[in-house]
Parts: structure tokens; C-alpha cells; sequence
């Protein structure tokens, strides 16, 4: 840590959170200073053997239980892991801070001043009709401000697949390069469907790899036209195969002893498949 001056920080008993409708993120500043304390001499040793690239996937972890959390419904759940995420903040910007390059304030003002110039709707005399439009709007002054970038730029490449796809669509729809109706991205999935089956007829393993990736592009493409998250859509089909499949596992033991038996016909499976459908069915 460098001996640049740390915010102050009070050992003593938690201060009370201000209610809802007078908070204003002047907490913030406590948990800067605990960060800094954490990192300053006499801190946390772990936290001060900690770097960017540790950090990394705590990031990911951080952000997915954030997600699960929304999915979940619950507030509380949503509050706590809110917490953990703006912390992966706090203690890379101090971190920096530490390096001299950049601090908490530097990090929110740059925030800041991007939503005030992006929002010339709200904060200037700009106009938008709909939110077509703010999105619009948006991708244009990005590009003013980011002059010489290219549009996908600003998609990471770490995200999920699916993800990263849907945004890829959204950011060149936004400079008109779309199917103009959800037609014609419903006709490139039978397009791309089609040359799939023909690429299996073939038997070309490459070929196959390279027309399921585009028939799956493409089938990302119609969620988007459908307004429906693909990854979303993805990981709560995975949650409910993986739910099914955890009553077969229960059938299979009740019956069988488990799977280190004779294999079990796929029929006799298929049927304890078909009772968690139907449980399913009578829960909702």
C-alpha cells in the first residue's frame, strides 16, 4: 500500500443505516475506509497479497450471485450479494489507488459524467420518444466519445457465449444492421438448421462444429427479436432438466440401488422422467 493519506476509519459499534428515503450513498465512504484499513499497515494480510488478476474471478463469482439472486426474488438475498459486488469495486479502486493511477472518486466521477453526457434527453435539451431511441441515442454519443472504435469493441470477450451473442446483436442492430421483423430471424434458423443436417450428412466434423455455432448464433438472434434473454432462458431449462434428473437419481435408488447396477433400460428412465414432469405439473 502506498502511504498516501487513507480515509478515517471508527473501530466502534456499526452506525446506524439512514432509512430509505434519505439514503444517498454517504455510507459509501465507510466502506472505503474499511478497505483502506484492510490494505493499510496492520491491515488483513490476505487482502494485501491480493492483485488484479487474483481478483479476477471473484469479479465473475460476484456478479453470477447477483444474478442468482434477482432470479431468486428475494430482496434480502439481492441486498447481501449487491454488497459483495460493490466491495470487488471498492478494493480494486483502491488498489489502484495504491499503484497511483486511480481512486473510488475517480472511478464514480468517470461513471458520473458518462450518464450526464449519455442522457442528453434528461440532462440537456436531446429528445428520445422511447427507449428505442434513448438506446439509440446512446450507441451514437458512445461512438462521438470513442472515436476510431469499432462497434463490438466494447463486448468482452469473457462473457458466456450466449450472452456475449445477444449483445453482439443488440449493439449492430443499434447501427441498423438487424433483420428488420422477428420473420426473418425465424427464417435463418431453418436456414441454418438446414445446412446443419447437411453438414452431418456429410460427416464433416469441422463443418458440423462451424454450422451448429451458427444455427446456435442464430437461435440467439430470434430471442433477442422475441425479447427474451437466451442466457436466461438457457440456465432455467438447465435448472429444471437438472431438478428432473434429481428425481430419476432418487428413483433409481428407491428401485434399483443405485446406478452401480445392471444398466437401467431407457424406458424405466424415461418413466421416472415423466413422473417429475407430472409433479412438476400438480406443484404449479
Amino acid at each position: 500500500m502506498s502511504e498516501a493519506k487513507t480515509a478515517t476509519f471508527d473501530e466502534g459499534a456499526p452506525r446506524p443505516v439512514p432509512p430509505l428515503e434519505a439514503q444517498d450513498g454517504a455510507t459509501l465512504a465507510r466502506l472505503v475506509g474499511v478497505m483502506q484499513r484492510l490494505l493499510g499497515p496492520g491491515g488483513c494480510p490476505w487482502d494485501r497479497e491480493q492483485s488484479f488478476e487474483t481478483l479476477r474471478k471473484y469479479v465473475l463469482e460476484e456478479a453470477c450471485e447477483v444474478i442468482d439472486a434477482i432470479e431468486s426474488g428475494s430482496m434480502t438475498q439481492l441486498r447481501e450479494e449487491l454488497g459483495d459486488l460493490l466491495l470487488q469495486v471498492v478494493f480494486q479502486a483502491e488498489l489502484a489507488r495504491a499503484k497511483a493511477s486511480f481512486g473510488i472518486d475517480d472511478v464514480i466521477g468517470g461513471i458520473v459524467d458518462k450518464l450526464v453526457h449519455r442522457h442528453p434527453h434528461v440532462f440537456a435539451d436531446g429528445t428520445a420518444k422511447d427507449s428505442t431511441e434513448v438506446l439509440q441515442n446512446w450507441e451514437r454519443i458512445k461512438a462521438e466519445e470513442k472515436k476510431g472504435r469499432r462497434v463490438l469493441e466494447g463486448v468482452p470477450r469473457s462473457l458466456p457465449a450466449l450472452t456475449r451473442s445477444q449483445r453482439i446483436g443488440e449493439k449492430v442492430s443499434r447501427v441498423g444492421f438487424d433483420w428488420s421483423d422477428r420473420e426473418g430471424s425465424r427464417a435463418k434458423v431453418t436456414e441454418e438448421v438446414r445446412e446443419l443436417d447437411e453438414a452431418i450428412a456429410r460427416g464433416d466434423k469441422a463443418e458440423i462444429e462451424a454450422e451448429l455455432g451458427d444455427t446456435l448464433f442464430a437461435l440467439v438472434n430470434l430471442a433477442r427479436h422475441l425479447d427474451v434473454d437466451a442466457e436466461g432462458a438457457l440456465r432455467r431449462t438447465v435448472d429444471k432438466f437438472t431438478r428432473r434428473f434429481a428425481h430419476v437419481e432418487d428413483r433409481v435408488r428407491e428401485q434399483h440401488g443405485g446406478w452401480s447396477g445392471p444398466t437401467i433400460p431407457l424406458p424405466t428412465l424415461d418413466a421416472y422422467w415423466d413422473e417429475a414432469k407430472a409433479e412438476e405439473r400438480r406443484s404449479t
